[in-house]
């Protein structure tokens, strides 16, 4: 049930409320103990509604499909990997064993969960505030009463008159806010609301997480086969260039052709040097992201990596999924139902807020001792209405409604920048591996064309020459085959992050 905004009409006069009729005649005047039972009349009333709106889900409109979604794989194939263990399909044991590591350790992750804790607590504090509390009081006071304060100037001429007063006190205190008007529990609404996003911004490290130590992995592995195959390439072009240099000296090359031969190695020799930097540096980010300093868990990983399988994407993927999987569509959905929660908390104070309270104790001058003598009990009952404020509530209302807006444009944004990751990501897959594909292709023709001139070289119908340069052709087919399947195994992982696999 909603409450809406209520009318107030009103001035003071005396020690009540003066209200008139329309017509302005018989003022009828409100004793405060008469306010203090209608507010208990309207909590009786109101007791199961709340200001504000009710907060509904927004329909968001998304695409029926990816324009790059996978066709159906054939049955041969590899099945689609779960998302919620995407690394696995990868096939690579290190791989599994270090997103494991870091799902375990990292620090961002556990500060993640710490803020969740944190909303929890602050979720529990708003739930506390709905019921009464009781507190213990106790107190002594000791007094020397002055004989020319008012007081002690008419005493002190009574006999058995003591300036030396000791008033002890005790009791149980208990006070209760009624929420009359349901801003309290619409302030629980919107921190457990608060709740739900700290969660979800802990699922989206998570698959953050899981992504960057791939990504941090797959290009230390390609670093390495690069590596590999630079050395095989500088191995033959030294080859090469030992072959010129020796027929110059038979007078059979000439010095343009050696200092060729000299620059193709020294430019090979320059290559291994970012290959060595980007293996380094991704060593050391991957420690980090495993919770520990650079150089920490570097000399635990396989020196050899092993041939990567390409996990297959399912063909099944809907946009609409993005609503209930991605974490940064599922905090900002949670944000703006916050939003809305809080526009009840604003309107609350258009209403009366109404308190009870009551103290069971007791109080003595000469000592406290459970007695009817001594017994003080208080009951009190208190009503606050803001009358009149310049439009205070107002100005608070309007803000909340403004950012319940702002937030249901965010909830939009985050759906399409979603849409948008997913179809970027399919596509480089895509594109990735048509050019994979046309460089194993590549490869397999050099691999043919050399062994041909090596067969050839061995049977005196090609030289030396012919077959070093066969063979650092196929090696540089190599090197950009190793490159492109880096890109698309990240390619991959970009795909199920997009997706908001890993959780």
């Amino acid at each position: 049930m909603q409450v809406t905004r209520a009318v107030r009409r009103g001035n003071l006069k005396g020690n009540g409320m003066e209200r008139r009729d329309m017509d302005g005649k018989r003022p009828q005047t409100v004793t405060p103990a008469a306010g203090v039972l209608a507010a208990a009349l309207a909590a009786t009333v109101l007791g199961g509604c709340a200001s504000g709106p009710d907060y509904v889900a927004p329909a968001v409109a998304a695409p029926a499909a990816y324009r790059r979604a996978p066709a159906p794989a054939p049955a041969a194939r590899t099945a689609p990997v779960e998302l919620a263990h995407w690394w696995r399909g990868f096939d690579d044991p290190e791989l599994a064993r270090l997103v494991e590591l870091a799902l375990a350790q990292n620090l961002d992750l556990q500060a993640a969960a710490a803020r969740v804790e944190q909303a929890r607590a602050a979720a529990r504090a708003a739930g506390a505030a709905l019921r009464p509390t009781i507190d213990l009081q106790a107190g002594v006071t000791a007094q020397h009463q002055s004989l020319e304060s008012p007081f002690g100037a008419i005493a002190s001429r009574f006999p058995g008159y003591d300036r030396n007063r000791v008033l002890r006190e005790d009791g149980l205190a208990a006070s209760w806010e009624l929420d009359v008007a349901g801003g309290l529990r619409r302030g629980v609404e919107q921190r457990n609301a608060e709740v739900e996003v700290a969660q979800a911004q802990g699922l989206g490290v998570r698959v953050s997480l899981a992504a960057e130590v791939a990504d941090s992995w797959l290009r230390i592995r390609g670093a390495r086969l690069r590596l590999a195959i630079a050395q095989e390439q500088l191995d033959a072009d030294r080859k090469l260039l030992d072959l010129v240099v020796e027929r110059r000296r038979g007078g059979l090359a000439t010095a343009g052709e050696q200092a060729q031969a000299e620059a193709r190695v020294a430019q090979l020799k320059a290559s291994l040097a970012p290959l060595h930097a980007e293996a380094e540096t991704q060593s050391n980010r991957l420690d980090v992201l495993l919770g520990g300093a650079p150089g920490t868990y570097s000399a635990q990983r396989a020196e050899t990596p092993r041939p990567l399988a390409l996990p297959a994407l399912g063909s099944d993927l809907e946009p609409a999924e993005l609503l209930r999987r991605r974490p940064d569509v599922v905090a900002a959905e949670r944000r703006l139902a916050a939003s809305s929660a809080a526009i009840g908390v604003a309107s609350a104070a258009y209403y009366p807020s109404l308190s009870l309270s009551a103290l069971l104790g007791f109080q003595s001058l000469h000592g406290v001792r459970p007695d009817g003598a001594r017994f003080q009990p208080t009951l009190a009952a208190g009503l606050r209405w803001r009358l009149f404020d310049f439009g205070a509530i107002d100005a608070d209302v309007a803000r909340a409604q403004a950012a319940n807006r702002e937030a249901l444009l965010a909830y939009r944004q985050a759906m399409l920048r979603a849409t948008e990751d997913v179809e970027n990501a399919l596509a480089t897959s895509t594109w990735l591996d048509e050019e994979r594909g046309a460089l194993l292709e590549q490869v397999d023709a050099a691999g043919r064309a050399r062994a041909q001139a090596h067969d050839a070289y061995l049977g005196g119908a090609a030289s030396l020459i012919d077959e070093l340069e066969l063979d650092r052709d196929y090696l540089a087919a190599r090197d950009r085959l190793s490159r492109v399947e880096t890109d698309a195994a990240r390619a991959r992982v970009a795909s199920f992050r997009a997706l908001g696999g890993g959780w």
